[in-house]
């Protein structure tokens, strides 16, 4: 099993849609993953939101195996799609190189729980985050 904390690996994946019930339940439904929801708070021009985001987790051991989060508050501006997190040891100098290379930032760096993180564009469109392992 790989090390999902070890540098380079990819650690974890989210789906920031603004329909996350309906797709909650789509990947449960035909993954057979089931769920934990996690309440979240966020303020933006329309005042306090609280709602949940949620962890998939394997039918058979709970683990979790990815999250499924509502496009608002901070993550309002990350891409709808799966997106990978990449463990680097720094996201800061991670970002600098990226943009020296030609990319861009979609969201971030910024916190999520303890750990930093960030949103890129590679040079070819594609979006991936960068986590500190």
């Amino acid at each position: 099993m790989m090390d999902k904390n070890k540098i380079g690996a990819i650690s974890w994946f989210d789906l920031t849609v603004n329909n996350a019930e309906e797709i909650r339940d789509f990947y449960s439904n035909v993954t057979g993953w089931t769920f934990t929801n996690h309440e979240m708070k966020s303020e933006d021009e329309n005042g306090k939101d609280n709602y949940e985001d949620y962890s998939m987790n394997m039918p058979h051991d709970g683990n979790s195996v990815a999250g499924i989060c509502h496009a608002k508050g901070a993550n309002k501006n990350i891409p709808a799609q799966w997106l990978m997190y990449i463990s680097v040891p720094n996201v800061e100098r991670s970002v600098k190189v990226a943009l020296k290379k030609g990319g861009k930032i979609v969201d971030g760096p910024r916190k999520m729980g303890k750990s930093n993180f960030c949103v890129i564009e590679d040079p070819a469109g594609a979006c991936c985050a960068l986590i500190e392992g």
